[in-house]
């Protein structure tokens, strides 16, 4: 009953106007984003976020993270209708929504990728309203060194799980726990590889720092590729799917929200893997596996509910342990700190009208984009055929205006040029920034409860491995770590390796 009267609350929070507003602005710029290929959530979310700072910090995230589940809608548009994903989810989309639309089913298509995505987001969200709050509630439990602990997992799989290789995933963490500890240190307040500059006393800013890494570094990325954007010339028409493509579609649908949510749980994975794996599903349990490919329904209703029920999963982590399940998510939980709130389990305790608000606002967010996807089509198609020459230079734009009015700092905006072209060099030597980012965000709270336990066991280890669950989470760590070098023993073992 508790939870039935929270969201009821929640209601009443995401109903008032001036959220309503919000959750509306965030959902449409995230359908944008979804539609336009090249520009990221992440980087969408570290342009808007400096705007925010003078907003209401529940008004706020009701629009960041509509924002953020609303770029799941708009990627599959391009997706069906150019083959260019709007985003790295939509990806498996292309496979069979293009091939529907060279059919001339591209209405049918857009449609079931629509309906999919919100029976999608209205599962994850109904459990996300139950699972979070009882995952905050066993972490109340946690000590500082199943914090830490729990830390070191998180960063450590999201490394591992990075799509290229993992000595540079964990490179990359090692690099954000290093960029963490720039400034003063919290127990003794002196600086730390500051170097008498000014503007690294207060330490590197999250917001200068990922619109650098994902903002400036994709339009540099962009600007020498030339994308081929010719939307397939086909009259969209039927958009509401038939009862047949219901037939086919709503197992396939039920299938990737549960799966999608679950995964979306786990530090690392993101939306990405999870849709491939959908996909695989699918075709693993069909009668006509042959036909995927070639315009199956199910191959677009699957992935795309996948997708958006592991956006909404990644929240789960977020705001019951205040661990972050990727890059976008750390961005909204060093946003939550930028507003002066705490991350963790006591957040849903301490402020109930922020997290019971941004659930609610999800059921909304995600009518509201059953409602704006349908009849906007023909608007993004339009959309898409904005030139890059226009496009590119208002990013930056933003992006500058963005980052020096944080403080009104020229610093900031010589941090955000520098990590714009540090993340430029990183996609061009295929090193991931994600694992930086989320250390980047959690190094400061790892360093806090690493030194806090040694301070109260007195400068001893043993807590990590007397508590049970922070010794399992160490376990789990070490595992991960090793699990590479036992890979690579057994293909030396098979011969793999003649030098060896």
């Amino acid at each position: 009953m508790d939870t039935i009267q929270s969201i009821l609350y929640g209601f009443t929070v995401a109903l008032t106007l001036k959220n309503l507003a919000f959750a509306f602005i965030g959902v449409l710029l995230g359908t944008l984003v979804g539609v336009l290929p090249g520009i990221g959530p992440a980087a969408a979310i570290s342009l808007l976020l400096p705007s925010t700072f003078h907003a209401d910090p529940v008004s706020s995230m009701i629009m960041l993270c509509g924002l953020y589940y609303g770029t799941a809608y708009g990627g599959s548009t391009t997706s069906i209708l150019v083959n260019i994903p709007g985003e790295a989810a939509s990806i498996v989309t292309c496979f069979d929504g293009y091939q529907m639309a060279r059919q001339g089913r591209a209405g049918p298509a857009l449609g079931i990728a629509a309906f999919g995505s919100f029976i999608a987001g209205t599962i994850a969200v109904i459990g996300l309203m139950f699972l979070a709050p009882t995952l905050a509630s066993f972490a109340l439990k946690f000590g500082s060194p199943e914090y830490f602990s729990l830390m070191v997992m998180s960063i450590t799989l999201v490394a591992y799980l990075s799509q290229r290789s993992v000595l540079k995933g964990m490179m990359m963490a090692a690099l954000g726990l290093i960029l963490s500890v720039v400034g003063l240190d919290p127990f003794t307040a002196k600086l730390r590889f500051t170097y008498n500059i000014l503007v690294l006393r207060d330490g590197l800013g999250i917001v200068p720092v990922v619109m650098g890494l994902f903002g400036v570094s994709e339009v540099l990325l962009n600007v020498g590729t030339i994308l081929n954007r010719e939307v397939f010339r086909t009259r969209i028409k039927g958009l509401f799917p038939t009862r047949r493509d219901w037939t086919d579609s709503m197992m396939p649908i039920t299938r990737g929200s549960l799966l999608g949510f679950f995964l979306g749980i786990v530090p690392g994975l993101g939306t990405i893997i999870p849709t491939f794996l959908s996909y695989g599903l699918e075709k693993r349990l069909s009668k006509h596996p042959e036909k995927f490919g070639t315009g199956t329904i199910e191959g677009v209703a699957a992935p795309e509910s996948c997708n958006n029920a592991a956006a909404t999963g990644n929240f789960v982590s977020m705001f019951s342990l205040g661990i972050p399940a990727n890059a976008i998510m750390a961005i909204l939980l060093g946003a939550l700190t930028i507003y002066g709130l705490r991350p963790g389990p006591l957040l849903i305790k301490e402020r109930p009208d922020l997290f019971w608000g941004v659930v609610a606002s999800m059921y909304v967010g995600n009518a509201m984009l059953l409602v704006l996807n349908l009849p906007l089509i023909p608007m993004w198609v339009q959309i898409l055929k904005v030139p890059y020459a226009i496009l590119y230079p208002l990013i930056l734009l933003f992006t500058l205006i963005g980052s020096y009015s944080l403080n009104n700092n020229v610093g900031d905006v010589i941090i955000m040029c520098v990590f714009g072209v540090v993340g430029f060099l990183m996609n061009k030597f295929q090193f991931e920034p994600a694992p930086l980012v989320l250390a980047l965000v959690l190094g400061p709270m790892l360093e806090d409860n690493l030194r806090r336990s040694l301070l109260i066991s007195g400068g001893s280890f043993t807590p990590f491995f007397t508590r049970p669950i922070a010794a399992a989470f160490l376990i789990v760590s070490l595992a991960i770590l090793i699990s590479p070098l036992l890979k690579l023993e057994k293909l030396r073992s098979l011969g793999v390796f003649r030098g060896s």
